[in-house]
């Protein structure tokens, strides 16, 4: 069976997308029966590429800086390529919310409707020229793939997609996500001037979603010898809207208690995540959020807004928080600093239920969906 699967988006440095779409296609080489054609936006090819192009978002920005209608002009050109190279395929997927014309079975994977719930954190022509290919693809596809049954749910009630077309695919994190000794950390958190189990960590795109302005204040909260032992620690590209963020950074900033790492590669980031004392993810939106799956597969408790599919992802694991409770959020820090028993306790708990996810049942619950959907 050809499968025709849109790869544009590991053109840029990975984030959640791109981490799924990467993982999902090794895993799927486990499936011979399966032939993997991956259009990277120009060209065809069945290798994953070992990195992002370089400077493609600097590029990018630059483009739709200085040329009208950027996105409609790049999209002509890639449905032109697209169409051309996946004559003969049995079936195309579609994973993000950018679904080329196809004239043939269709799969689409649907991770959240953040385009839906915070239009204004995005600039208004790319927010109209998704509304215009999401509801197009959805309609066409013959199955949806999501995350989380919370964004099933979600998209049913939006778009109103019937119940059947729905499919759970829950992620799963790779490989180099584990528990490590502090020997196996030093050589990376040295590098940061960090110590192993000696900060808190946030990961994440610097965007309103993730409600960094809660971290902030709860660790404010934290007392000040507390925070000096434990800097809080913040690993993630600069978002849409990120200026919001500006001024209280800028003022943890002064005080060199916070620190804004920017963009990991993967290696530093899997030691990043398992040196951490804890994280904190205190988002107020996930379609899933697979910084939390990493962290609890490392052994690394985890502080979770109750919101959206952090819940489902989480479960008896998860020390939860309202999105808004920055003093239940610094009491649950704190907890985790002081007392061994209880950090143990949610490590333990963490490892256990990551044993609930994998890339293997991602995949094998994809290849499934296509069986179905081409007929073999």
């Amino acid at each position: 069976m050809r499968i025709a699967l849109n790869a544009t988006v590991l053109r840029a440095p990975r984030t959640g997308i791109g981490h799924y779409l990467a993982e999902l296609v090794l895993a799927l080489s486990e499936y011979p029966e399966l032939e993997l054609q991956l259009f990277n936006g120009w060209s065809w090819g069945s290798d994953l590429p070992a990195t992002a192009l370089p400077g493609y978002s600097a590029l990018s920005k630059f483009i739709k800086q200085v040329v009208p209608d950027a996105y409609a002009l790049r999209r002509l050109v890639e449905q032109n390529r697209f169409s051309r190279g996946s004559t003969g395929a049995d079936l195309y997927h579609e994973p993000s919310l950018w679904p080329f014309e196809f004239d043939g079975p269709m799969v689409m994977t649907l991770h959240d409707l953040s385009h839906v719930h915070y239009r204004h954190t995005q600039p208004a022509d790319r927010v109209a020229a998704i509304e215009r290919h999401v509801t197009g693809g959805i309609s066409r596809a013959r199955r949806i793939l999501v995350d989380s049954a919370f964004i099933g749910e979600e998209a049913c009630r939006y778009y109103g997609i019937p119940a059947e077309k729905i499919v759970v695919a829950p992620l799963g994190y790779a490989s180099r996500f584990h528990p490590r000794t502090n020997e196996q950390l030093i050589p990376y958190l040295g590098q940061l001037g960090l110590q192993p189990g000696k900060y808190i960590l946030c990961v994440g795109t610097l965007e309103p979603r993730k409600n960094l302005q809660l971290a902030l204040r709860a660790y404010d909260q934290l007392p000040a010898a507390m925070r000096q032992q434990y800097p809080l620690v913040i690993a993630g590209m600069m978002g849409w809207r990120h200026e919001q963020l500006a001024d209280p950074l800028q003022r943890a900033l002064s005080d060199e208690s916070i620190r804004l790492l920017g963009y990991q590669d993967d290696m530093t980031l899997a030691h990043l995540v398992a040196g951490a004392r804890l994280l904190l993810f205190p988002s107020v939106y996930e379609g899933f959020g697979l910084p939390v799956l990493e962290s609890m597969a490392s052994g690394v408790p985890v502080v979770v807004s109750n919101c959206a599919a952090l819940p489902e992802l989480a479960g008896p694991a998860g020390i939860y928080i309202g999105p808004d409770d920055d003093r239940a959020c610094s009491d649950a820090m704190q907890q985790l600093i002081e007392d061994p028993s209880h950090w143990q306790k949610h490590s333990d708990a963490g490892l256990l239920q990551a044993k609930n996810f994998s890339w293997q049942r991602c995949a094998k619950i994809t290849a499934n969906v296509y069986q179905q959907v081409v007929g073999f």
